[in-house]
């Protein structure tokens, strides 16, 4: 028998983080057979599509606290998935960029996650889908840095 959630099922945050969590199950299932998380799913793609970026940049776009970032990104390094040289701009720092193994173990991800993402859409139906697409960018904005 379902519990009755009172005001609960009318409150956008909740069901927000209650479609997460379904939708991180199916994700993280997938991804877990490759020793990946979703947010090292995310970090890989973000590095990707910004070769050269900071350390700092990827963690903040991503809202990854940077006490986990460091500990993700020596992870990814050991496997031979992403590269961190001295920055050219700073030298006290790094860019990041995805090893030649990163880049096609990133497009195997890829594939993995237009299946889930294909799963989602057929749940939901495509006009849903496309329809929720949308808001969800705006409200992801609310904190995101511009």
């Amino acid at each position: 028998m379902a519990l009755d959630l009172g005001p609960l099922d009318g409150h956008v945050g909740y069901l927000l983080r209650r479609a997460q969590l379904a939708v991180f199950a199916d994700i993280g299932a997938v991804l877990a057979a490759h020793a990946m998380s979703p947010a090292d799913y995310a970090v890989l793609t973000v590095i990707d599509r910004n070769p050269g970026a900071g350390p700092s940049q990827v963690a903040e776009t991503l809202g990854i606290q940077k006490t986990n970032f460091v500990p993700l990104i020596r992870r990814m390094e050991a496997r031979g998935l992403v590269l961190r040289t001295p920055s050219a701009r700073d030298r006290r720092s790094v860019d990041l960029t995805l090893t030649e193994e990163g880049k096609t173990f990133l497009a195997t991800l890829h594939a993995m996650a237009q299946a889930h993402v294909d799963r989602v859409r057929d749940h939901l139906g495509p006009a849903e889908y496309e329809a929720l697409l949308a808001p969800l960018q705006r409200l992801a904005r609310l904190t995101r840095p511009a």
